[in-house]
């Protein structure tokens, strides 16, 4: 069987990009330029060269996989699902843990929610990968915010024609009752949503690439845990899979401010399991 190579890129999304002035679009509405919401500093560069690597290394990529968050407005992560205790709004970047909600200092706006609300809270602190973020809206399905970086949307579709076959997309985040960072499985899956279970589609598209090249943003939460999820199903589910077909490209990813301490983290612990790291420019 023939060797092949597949690039993943997880959401190299406008929104999480640090986009000069140049790349932002005006509002057609207000005539105000439309401004990513969750810019990762350092992101508008990493596309760059993530867009330079799939153009440098076209004729290597066997298949192309981009993940793309996608939200709405009312969205468990976002801040118009929650109120403080005096009905005020929430802000962006508040971490809510199930004992604040409990103590009544947060509460879902929708009072029917809050027992889905905290079963949702306490899963997620059982398993002590991520305290609960509210964040900016962000990736709001159909928006700019939500599109691919032009770079990079650009250097796939030339691969494309080149290679006279389409990339394949994968969505994930629809749920708005659980964070969905890793596109593999959502943080706390819902019985009654197949789209946050374990995606094993995806993951038997990856384990079939003999090497497999990671970019993306951000790399303290949805690189982190869609490779983390990789690394730990993987080798269940298609046994003499090794986490060495893994190429993590660490120019092509930065954290979200704040949780650098966690990028370096996942780097540390994905080379600790054989996960190989390097630069895009590397000779491959």
């Amino acid at each position: 069987m023939a060797h092949t190579t597949q690039a993943l890129v997880i959401d190299p999304q406008n929104d999480f990009c640090d986009l000069p002035a140049a790349w932002q679009p005006a509002d057609p509405v207000t005539g105000m330029r439309t401004t990513p919401s969750l810019p990762v500093a350092g992101a508008h560069a990493d596309m760059q060269r993530t867009a330079a690597f799939v153009r440098a290394r076209g004729a290597l990529l066997d298949g192309i996989i981009i993940t793309l968050d996608s939200h709405q407005q009312f969205d468990i992560a976002h801040p118009g699902y929650w109120q403080q205790a005096d009905g005020r709004a929430v802000a962006a970047f508040t971490p809510i843990t199930a004992a604040q909600v409990r103590a009544g200092a947060f509460a879902p706006r929708n009072a029917a929610l809050l027992p889905r609300t905290l079963q949702y809270l306490d899963a997620l602190e059982r398993q002590g990968r991520y305290t609960h973020m509210v964040w900016p809206v962000h990736c709001e399905i159909g928006s700019w915010g939500h599109g691919v970086h032009a770079e990079v949307l650009a250097a796939c579709g030339e691969w494309q024609l080149q290679r006279q076959r389409a990339v394949r997309n994968v969505f994930k985040g629809t749920s708005p009752f659980t964070e969905h960072y890793s596109a593999i499985e959502a943080e706390v899956p819902d019985a009654d949503d197949p789209d946050t279970a374990l995606n094993t589609r995806l993951l038997a598209a990856l384990g079939a690439a003999d090497r497999l090249f990671i970019a993306g943003e951000a790399s303290s939460h949805c690189v982190r845990a869609t490779t983390e999820h990789i690394v730990q199903h993987l080798p269940r589910l298609q046994p003499g899979w090794e986490p060495a077909r893994i190429t993590l490209l660490t120019d092509c990813m930065s954290p979200v401010g704040g949780f650098e301490a966690e990028h370096t983290a996942f780097l540390d612990a994905m080379r600790a399991q054989g996960v190989q790291l390097a630069r895009s420019t590397d000779d491959f």
